[in-house]
């Protein structure tokens, strides 16, 4: 799982911060969603369709491996 607590060399959003806005992790899923040639509509649907926690699940699930979540 790539939420954690401590650095490698990927990029990492501070949830803690402003970043950790449930609106600007939709920003960026959407963004890595047209990189990598995902289905922004299937993700934002999966993203929104609980909680907050699920929201954060569901980003390090699709994009974990190019970037980390940090508490």
């Amino acid at each position: 799982m790539a939420i954690k607590k401590y650095s490698e060399n990927k990029p990492e959003i501070n949830l803690s911060g402003p970043e950790g806005n449930a609106f600007v992790l939709l920003g960026y899923a959407k963004r890595y969603c047209k990189e990598l040639g995902l289905s922004w509509k299937e993700v934002q649907k999966e993203m929104t369709s609980r909680d907050y926690e699920n929201l954060i699940k569901v980003f390090d699930n699709r994009f974990g491996e190019y970037v980390d979540l940090v508490r």
